[in-house]
């Protein structure tokens, strides 16, 4: 994230370094320096771009710092810009909080003085954004569907909606419940088993993966999907006895 700033002051050296301090820090952009509260106006008037941060003197001629500071436009959901306070006077430091002031810098100051107020400006800068970004739209996890080639497109499947699945050399038949006629895919069904979530599917047989929550019965080396019967294999059958064994 990088700030846009502004340097007000009416002393030439003073408003030198605050420029000098923006553009060494590495977040900090400055687009903006003026010698006076008067000036500043115009410049922010006429900004292409919402500046975020202004480094502003106290005592100026004209029209002094508190008074530029009030007439920013600050309500809720402004884009005005937060102001730091650069004074060389303690006694403005009240004054400043009441215009709702981000901090104030007391003159002569540090570039360790500067940039304890530039984190704290970038901080409140990535909380407000962060709070003023609508909602995430729900994401499809991982776990809700998956996409087959079936002859030349892409047919999105939900695994919720998946009985059982065929192996057929190069292809898999995928049978849903929402459609009377599988679905043919060139894949094997060791590739389509990586993709399905193990707590929903399970392979039974060298050809065959049934969806566990479409089971409705469980006989003797088979299992029951409708009105199908799938055979359960030897070499499948441990894994299987210990998930029905969690039902019994």
């Amino acid at each position: 994230m990088t700030l846009t700033c502004i340097a007000v002051d009416d002393e030439p050296l003073a408003l030198k370094l605050v420029g000098h301090f923006i553009e060494q820090t590495p977040f900090l952009s400055l687009v903006g320096s003026y010698g006076s509260a008067v000036a500043a106006l115009r410049g922010l008037q006429q900004q292409a771009t919402p500046v975020d941060l202004l480094f502003l003197d106290i005592q100026m001629p004209d029209l002094n710092g508190l008074e530029l500071a009030r007439l920013l436009d600050r309500g809720p959901g402004s884009r005005g810009p937060r102001v730091v306070f650069t004074t060389a006077f303690n006694q403005y430091a009240l004054e400043g909080y009441k215009v709702d002031a981000l901090d104030y810098l007391l003159k002569p100051f540090t570039y360790e003085e500067f940039l304890r107020v530039a984190n704290k400006a970038k901080s409140y800068a990535e909380v407000s954004q962060a709070s003023s970004q609508p909602p995430a739209e729900p994401a499809d996890t991982p776990d809700d569907y998956l996409y087959l080639k079936v002859e030349y497109q892409l047919v999105r499947v939900p695994f919720n909606d998946i009985l059982y699945i065929e192996g057929l050399k190069d292809y898999v038949k995928v049978y849903r419940r929402s459609e009377p006629k599988p679905l043919l895919s060139l894949t094997s069904l060791k590739t389509l088993e990586e993709r399905l979530p193990p707590r929903q599917f399970m392979r039974i047989h060298r050809s065959y993966i049934v969806g566990l929550n479409h089971i409705a019965s469980i006989g003797r080396g088979t299992v029951h999907i409708g009105t199908e019967t799938i055979p359960v294999s030897d070499s499948y059958r441990d894994a299987f006895d210990q998930f029905v064994s969690r039902w019994k």
